[in-house]
């Protein structure tokens, strides 16, 4: 029999924290066993909002599986079909964008998940089963089961319509996008603004009301991500590949400067 697994969604399962690393500037296939190695359960492949080639994310996501890290990809804005090529080519999951209704999720199913939930196509063997040939009802199946789609409210339309959205059959995570959330506010960067907290409860009550995961992504702020663990958020894109070089680095150097020399 077939088997295939996703780490991020057996974390959710179990009610642990599943933890995202963001990869935006990194483009070699490194980056899956340095993620794994430090202990991360997915790599959040952005193809939003970088210059990454739909065959390099496709060739992380193809790694990914062999590091034993679930690799999953955000398109642009309402790209089902950009989705669905690298759910083809070995991503997990995908994180949708700005989805403020509904309709909109319900669309994002039908395009993402395999008969009877959705109406996705399939594509014959794929680097998910090691191009093995599998029974086409086992395969869609399996990788209904193990494929993670996570939908992002990043709007006031969004978080009044966050019930509705997690109602949505196939939908299994609601994720905050905090940064584009508190710009439409006019609270940019404020994380933690008494705003920001009420849309978290909106969405962690929703989530909770139709068994969904509720999740978190544009916080820097460990402290601030924590509060909103307590509230349920279980799925959290901890940071970024820049952003933990740079503040490595950046670390080193203040260290070396401040040594007084003899």
């Amino acid at each position: 029999m077939a088997e295939l697994r996703n780490p991020a969604r057996e974390r959710l399962a179990a009610g642990e924290l599943s933890l995202g690393m963001g990869v935006r500037h990194t483009r070699n296939v490194e980056i899956c066993k340095a993620a794994r190695a430090v202990g991360f359960d997915w790599l959040f492949i952005d193809l939003e909002h970088s210059s990454m080639s739909v065959e390099s994310a496709q060739q992380i996501c193809a790694t990914a599986l062999d590091a034993g890290i679930a690799p999953l990809v955000r398109v642009p804005e309402g790209d089902n079909a950009l989705a669905v090529r690298l759910l083809t080519g070995g991503a997990l999951g995908t994180v949708m964008p700005h989805v403020d209704t509904a309709a909109e999720a319900r669309a994002i199913v039908d395009q993402q998940r395999f008969p009877p939930v959705g109406r996705r196509g399939s594509g014959g063997v794929t680097v998910h089963f090691d191009f093995q040939r599998v029974p086409h009802e086992e395969a869609t199946r399996l990788m209904n089961e193990n494929t993670l789609l996570v939908v992002m409210l990043e709007s006031r339309k969004a978080i009044a319509n966050a019930d509705e959205i997690a109602a949505v059959e196939g939908v299994d995570v609601l994720m905050v996008g905090t940064g584009d959330l508190t710009a439409e506010l006019g609270i940019h960067g404020s994380p933690d603004h008494p705003d920001v907290v009420q849309a978290y409860e909106t969405v962690t009550a929703a989530c909770k009301a139709h068994g969904k995961w509720s999740g978190t992504g544009g916080i820097g702020s460990g402290e601030v991500i924590a509060r909103y663990v307590d509230m349920g958020v279980r799925f959290i894109l901890a940071g970024g590949d820049l952003s933990f070089l740079l503040q490595a680095a950046r670390a080193r150097t203040e260290f070396f400067r401040g040594l007084s020399l003899p």
